[in-house]
């Protein structure tokens, strides 16, 4: 068995699971960003009072496309960040272990982790800023709409330069490097615990065999509120940095920094969590989702392996 073949399988897990994720929860993905957006002070969105109204909203005003859309993106991105977050964490993990066997200290899985989310973040932010325009387009947008992806990245590229896909990146860098760490140190820590309670009982089962989807469900969702809860901010910021500017080219937001002091000034704390409980409806079970997918592709990978 080689490391390559191991990194090779750790990766198509994560991607299966990044794509089996956004499927199920895409909707949710769009009210949570207009929600990050909408600071009470520009009349190019609609109000929404909650989550469901604002699914009825755009339903009503824009059809299901609306729920959709930017939906290719979201899948490339989400396909391609979970396939390389695993294949970068398995690579860390492996580096830092002296052999497979040996279990990593919690500081280690944040070593790996935050790793993996940088190198993440550096690779997929022009993907997400283009999921986040087509996202935000609606019928009170004055802007002409993009027809698609493509589309997108040729204009931005003539109208703003190849800089602007690396806009966000910074509140990016830190949400990915520590939203990544705590979810994934708090997963393999809490994995680790129920193993070795569930060991007690059966003493003869493997680790793989002793936790069923029910246990990685539990795991996932367990790990992904804790990262969300502490870097939910980051998030908001990265979304209203990364919002197109006007047709006369002047942005909503100079940068990061502008974002904060104009959520700050204007809307408090409160501002800095606009969008959570959209972003947790879909991210909590989402996470479970993915979890599942990852160890269930796993266990089908594994038999393979073997008889090779």
């Amino acid at each position: 068995m080689s490391q390559s073949q191991w990194q090779w399988e750790t990766a198509t897990a994560g991607a299966v699971a990044g794509f089996a994720t956004v499927a199920a929860m895409y909707p949710l993905d769009i009210v949570r960003t207009r929600f990050q957006v909408n600071d009470g002070r520009v009349s190019n969105f609609p109000t929404y009072k909650n989550t469901a109204h604002a699914i009825f909203t755009i339903t009503r005003l824009e059809g299901l496309k609306g729920l959709y859309a930017g939906f290719l993106p979201a899948v490339l991105g989400s396909t391609v960040s979970w396939g390389l977050y695993f294949f970068f964490y398995g690579r860390a993990k492996q580096r830092y272990s002296k052999n497979r066997e040996e279990k990593l200290s919690s500081g280690l899985h944040l070593a790996s982790a935050a790793e993996a989310g940088a190198l993440v973040s550096l690779c997929t932010n022009p993907i997400w800023l283009i999921k986040t325009r087509l996202q935000l387009q609606n019928p009170l947008n004055q802007n002409r709409r993009y027809a698609g992806i493509y589309d997108a990245l040729r204009t931005i590229l003539r109208e703003e330069g190849w800089t602007a896909l690396y806009k966000g990146l910074g509140p990016g860098l830190l949400m990915q490097v520590s939203h990544g760490a705590i979810q994934f140190t708090t997963y393999e820590e809490l994995r680790r615990v129920m193993v070795d309670y569930k060991a007690k009982k059966q003493k003869s089962e493997t680790a793989s065999n002793l936790l069923n989807s029910f246990d990685y469900a539990v795991l996932g969702g367990s790990s992904k509120i804790a990262a969300i809860l502490i870097t939910y901010p980051f998030q908001v910021i990265r979304t209203r940095t990364q919002q197109r500017p006007t047709d006369e080219g002047i942005p909503r937001y100079m940068n990061s920094w502008h974002v904060v002091k104009e959520t700050a000034r204007f809307e408090g704390l409160r501002g800095f969590y606009k969008g959570i409980t959209p972003n947790l409806l879909k991210n909590v079970p989402a996470s479970s989702i993915t979890f599942i997918v990852y160890e269930n592709v796993l266990k089908l990978l594994r038999p393979t392996r073997k008889n090779d």
